[in-house]
């Protein structure tokens, strides 16, 4: 697990959108993860920028949303298909036929989590995942007991991600009490993860994904175990941390050939 700490949350946006980068310029069909909420939000606004600049192209890249609420309108400004669209398929002009979200109103719901888990496969699966992280440990909607080994299926949402959500909603009623998620097994089977996190409010989460024990009170302490995720993460955010130093200390010492070179503009 490489963890980056970054004095402000907009540098933690320009440091993930250069790992994205990096990768799409090598790989421009790449698979990629889209999260939504406020924590990638930097990361597509570096991105677009450079596609404005004709730096990047993500016409050909693939993509697949992480979640969706259940029973929310397709139009409705907080389904998360209007969300992608808006913020990330049409700011990096990326070819919306080929990035999917999951369906929170088809009449047989766990048909299409088994389809969209291979459609997932059928892509020859995620290089890279994008992730925020809930202020109770959750990645995707994957609440606290949530199974390492779940794959895409309906959650009930926890009183404190609908209580944080409700900022997006003109009152908490109007948050959906379920979701569509990608499951934890579905997320560490991503060739990279890319987890951000900005603000006091992370730091209990960021510190227990981190440095505590792999639980299932905690879904994001599973990153322990996969073998490329990466943490970019700003100073608030990093203030619970135990070893805060010592991550400052091993990436500023990171060998020049695993550094991803940041965003030419």
């Amino acid at each position: 697990m490489e963890i980056i700490i970054l004095p402000t949350s907009a540098e933690v946006g320009r440091t993930a959108a250069a790992h994205i980068a990096s990768l799409v310029s090598r790989d421009p069909s790449a698979v990629l993860g889209l999260a939504t909420g406020s924590s990638p939000l930097g990361i597509y606004a570096e991105l677009a920028r450079g596609v404005e600049l004709g730096l990047i192209d993500f016409g050909q890249a693939r993509a697949f949303a992480l979640d969706e609420y259940v029973g929310i309108p397709l139009d409705h400004e907080q389904s998360y298909a209007t969300v992608i669209r808006t913020e990330v398929v049409e700011p990096l002009r990326m070819n919306a036929s080929l990035v999917q979200v999951p369906d929170g109103r088809a009449a047989d719901i766990e048909a299409a989590c088994d389809r969209y888990e291979a459609d997932i496969v059928e892509a020859g699966g995620i290089d890279l995942q994008i992730l925020g992280i809930g202020s109770n440990g959750h990645i995707g909607f994957n609440e606290p007991t949530s199974s390492f080994a779940s794959r895409t299926r309906i959650k009930t949402l926890a009183p404190q991600t609908r209580d944080d959500n409700a900022r997006f909603f003109a009152s908490l009623d109007e948050v959906p009490s379920h979701c569509v998620t990608q499951g934890l097994g579905t997320i560490m089977a991503a060739r990279h993860v890319l987890l951000v996190a900005q603000g006091a409010k992370k730091a209990d989460a960021v510190a227990a994904a981190i440095e505590g024990p792999v639980s299932s009170l905690v879904p994001a302490s599973i990153l322990q175990h996969h073998p490329h995720a990466t943490i970019v993460i700003d100073e608030e955010a990093a203030s619970a941390l135990t070893l805060a130093d010592y991550y400052r200390y091993v990436y500023e010492h990171k060998p020049h050939w695993q550094r991803v070179p940041p965003l030419p503009y």
